[in-house]
């Protein structure tokens, strides 16, 4: 069978075998040959990191080698956007990508990113993996996108070089990178803080060159980062579940043969549960390294008063998603 090399690379560390969820498609793969590039923009040590190597190792075994998968870490082809670009145009092949900027090319997207939104990672997974996820999944090929599963960044907390962070005052006039998404920037300076929006590779830059106070990821990036020798005070105010998306682009997947291209979602899907697994095993040990290297953690801030504060996000944004969000608010409340 003939290899179809589909774009560009990348290296990982090595998953066992016995990591592998088996899958029904196990030794029925019967099509071609391929090699995908696939590129994400965090280090090794990142659960997306995980969850590509995964990807590729499940694609490896299930295919009997016939689909292999090259892994391009640390924004080594490009920042969020450019890689997402590059799938549309098939220069990259595919990508595990922040929700974030993937609402930048569908904005339905959004939705995700409005503020204590899901009480848990649960309600989300059940909202994301199923028909509500599904839909918007499948508007991605409105930008010539595939869609093929949530990953996980995380519930997103705030880190600064300055203060402790325990209520919305505490944010007041704090510098914050924040990411290049309209909701995101939204949020912070409603609640009084300095968002400046800048992808991921400036942000560890102007935060190690003191431009910027802080900055507001999950503690897996926190950690993978090493962002406590930059930032004293981390507050675990949990106010944005973050997805991540396989995403692939468009012109890859339709050449693709039908064998592979179900073996790929299988892959994807699978890859994305085991990265939410690997995050919540690995957090609590996360943040004792972090408390260990130096960063003061507050625990417990003061979430409702968050969440009040940032109502005025909700009544901007919220007649945007009268489809969507609706139907999620209605699904969180039956899982009460």
């Amino acid at each position: 069978m003939p290899t179809k090399t589909l774009s560009q690379r990348l290296t990982l560390t090595t998953l066992t075998a016995a990591a592998l969820v088996s899958s029904p498609l196990s030794q029925a793969y019967d099509g071609d040959s391929y090699t995908l590039r696939l590129a994400h923009v965090v280090n090794t040590e990142d659960t997306y990191h995980i969850a590509a190597e995964h990807f590729r190792r499940y694609l490896e075994e299930e295919s009997s080698g016939n689909i292999e998968v090259e892994i391009f870490p640390n924004a080594s082809l490009g920042d969020e956007r450019t890689l997402l670009e590059g799938m549309q145009i098939g220069t990259v092949d595919m990508g595990v990508i922040t929700n974030g900027p993937v609402a930048n090319f569908a904005p339905e997207f959004s939705v995700f990113e409005l503020p204590f939104l899901f009480p848990s990672a649960e309600s989300a997974y059940a909202i994301l993996d199923g028909d509500i996820g599904q839909a918007l999944l499948d508007r991605l090929g409105e930008v010539n996108l595939k869609g093929l599963a949530y990953a996980e960044r995380g519930f997103r907390n705030v880190t600064n070089s300055q203060q402790a962070v325990h209520g919305p005052e505490d944010l007041e006039g704090l510098k914050l990178r924040v990411v290049e998404n309209e909701v995101y920037v939204d949020t912070f300076r409603t609640l009084g803080a300095n968002a400046v929006p800048m992808a991921w590779t400036e942000a560890l830059t102007a935060l190690q060159q003191g431009t910027i106070d802080g900055q507001e990821n999950p503690i897996n990036a926190i950690h993978a980062f090493n962002l406590a020798e930059t930032q004293s005070h981390l507050s675990m105010t949990r106010h944005i579940y973050a997805p991540a998306v396989f995403v692939m682009g468009m012109p890859v997947w339709q050449q693709l043969d039908d064998s592979a291209q179900a073996l790929v979602l299988e892959a994807a899907r699978k890859a994305s549960a085991y990265a939410r697994e690997q995050n919540s095993a690995m957090q609590n040990a996360q943040l004792d390294e972090l408390r260990d290297a130096g960063m003061a953690v507050v625990e417990d801030p003061d979430r409702e008063a968050f969440r009040n504060a940032v109502e005025p996000v909700y009544e901007k944004y919220g007649p945007r998603f009268d489809d969507t969000l609706p139907r999620i608010r209605e699904a969180l409340q039956k899982m009460q």
